[in-house]
């Protein structure tokens, strides 16, 4: 057995630990028996150190059990979830130095308490079957705390992306060419670009770029617009630039090995919409957008064009900046998907920054509330579509209070047709008939008044939401998807305890 492994020296420490228990001894006493220190025997229960044969040995006689057994990585069934866990690659995967939590104190907890954290690891992990979770779900959940952790803005990546462009003498004026960043991965980075060279492999349909690093070979989609071959050169760079090792070498990651691929994928992703959206241009820009005096979707829709930049570019940018360069750090980050057919919604993405707001991917089987700008706007843009009308991007603002707070949001939101060229999933459904909506909510308060000249627009739509039909007690909704069942529910849970009651009382 390799005592470096981490969830090895947690399940040794847990025999020991409860052979001791059960034999009814102290530390002194196994000390005692086995001539090692209280301290070390201590060390070895909390998984933190890992004794040599001879003290596994000595451990097995003084305890009075078999060797063999002692040594195996096999527990009772009262710990088989931890046993579950500590074998399966969640421990060895997790990001917890990002989050400041020691391996160590993870083991302790376990340690301390086996019977009944099993019984709670039993719970997560039966919850995780229940909805089909699984490491990938994990790792870009993790990820998401991260970004929001960190307000989605790294000064060190912005830092490199500075000092790439005056190294190379970039042209200030964006779009940049995507020749121009070819010549810098050819020249600088030793790359060589195979245009059109992923065509004749059907298979690879929707991939944009695949990266062979024995050969430096970028292997290209020959579909890609302008745009989008730039972008990939840009996260190409980012990559080499941050010197970023662990990494997926398509275009999007299909399927997470481990966490530090995903982190430095969005890393590189990162930089690239750094490289493509510069932070003194870009805040420039968005200040004088927040100074007009009315909403203006056209003013809106030209500064992402002037970049010549995605919508999942410039949200991801305007994540980046609003918080940091305008004191509006009470934000979140939506991406929906939508099947006109079915009038079926999915978020597929989201971000929160500051706190957790309250539209989010947290009802999974159930109905999104229509009201809300990311979803109604949407459904125009399908029906646009079933006219036989060609709509490339829609705008539109809203300022949305939620129902039973006080919480009110200014959401922009722009839906075009067809998936996002940065997905990072692979679906079996029928992609060519889903649109994309991606919003930006701010939660209106004295800052983002202070800073939004428009905000009282009257051209601007207000509505009064909520986070889903299921759970939403309007009665007059003309939008409503389904009854509210949720809400039925909990009312004849309460009249059946307000009859009770009244039944005691008798």
């Amino acid at each position: 057995m390799n005592g470096k492994i981490p969830h090895q020296r947690i399940i040794f420490g847990l025999k020991i630990k409860q052979l001791r228990q059960d034999k009814g001894l102290s530390f002194a006493a196994l000390a005692k028996a086995t001539g090692m220190s209280v301290s070390y025997l201590n060390e070895i229960e909390k998984g933190k150190k890992f004794p040599k044969d001879d003290k596994i040995t000595a451990l097995a006689q003084a305890l009075e059990a078999d060797e063999k057994q002692l040594r195996s990585s096999e527990m009772g069934a009262k710990l088989a979830p931890v046993t579950e866990l500590l074998q399966s690659n969640f421990l060895n995967e997790l990001p917890l130095d990002l989050f400041g939590i020691e391996l160590g104190k993870v083991a302790e907890i376990i340690a301390n308490a086996p019977l009944r954290v099993g019984a709670f690891i039993s719970t997560l992990l039966e919850l995780s079957r229940s909805y089909a979770l699984r490491e990938e779900n994990f790792f870009f959940a993790a990820l998401r705390a991260y970004l929001e952790l960190n307000n989605n803005y790294f000064e060190n990546i912005e830092a490199a992306v500075e000092q790439f462009i005056k190294e190379h003498q970039l042209n200030t004026k964006r779009p940049l060419p995507p020749s121009r960043l070819a010549d810098i991965l050819e020249n600088d980075f030793d790359y060589e670009l195979i245009m059109g060279g992923l065509d004749e492999y059907p298979e690879m349909n929707g991939v944009r770029s695949v990266f062979l690093p024995k050969s430096r070979k970028l292997i290209l989609n020959s579909t890609l617009p302008s745009m989008a071959l730039a972008f990939q050169y840009g996260k190409e760079i980012g990559f080499q630039v941050l010197n970023l090792k662990e990494r997926s070498y398509t275009s999007s990651i299909l399927r997470p090995r481990i966490f530090e691929e995903v982190l430095n994928h969005a890393f590189a992703t990162y930089f690239s919409v750094a490289l493509h959206l510069p932070l003194q241009a870009f805040v420039r820009d968005m200040k004088s957008f927040f100074a007009l005096e009315r909403w203006d979707a056209k003013a809106f829709l030209q500064i992402m064009e002037s970049y010549e930049a995605s919508p999942e570019m410039f949200f991801h940018r305007l994540t980046n900046v609003i918080p940091r360069f305008f004191n509006m750090p009470k934000l979140f980050f939506l991406r929906f998907l939508h099947d006109p057919e079915k009038d079926h919604f999915e978020i597929d993405r989201e971000l929160h920054l500051s706190r957790r707001h309250h539209p989010h991917g947290n009802a999974i089987l159930e109905h999104y509330c229509r009201r809300w700008v990311s979803l109604s706007l949407l459904q125009d843009l399908g029906a646009m579509q079933q006219e036989g009308k060609y709509v490339s991007t829609i705008v539109r603002a809203q300022r949305s209070r939620f129902i039973g707070t006080e919480d009110e949001y200014l959401c922009i939101t722009l839906a075009r047709p067809g998936i996002s060229e940065n997905s990072r999933r692979v679906t079996t459904k029928n992609t060519g008939k889903h649109n994309v909506s991606v919003t930006l909510g701010l939660l209106i308060n004295e800052d983002v008044k202070k800073q939004i000249k428009w905000l009282n627009d009257p051209a601007i739509q207000m509505r009064e939401v909520n986070r889903t039909c299921e759970r939403c007690a309007v009665t007059d909704c003309s939008e409503r998807a389904i009854d509210p069942i949720v809400v039925k529910k909990k009312e004849r849970l309460k009249a059946i305890d307000a009859r009770l009651t009244k039944l005691n009382q008798e």
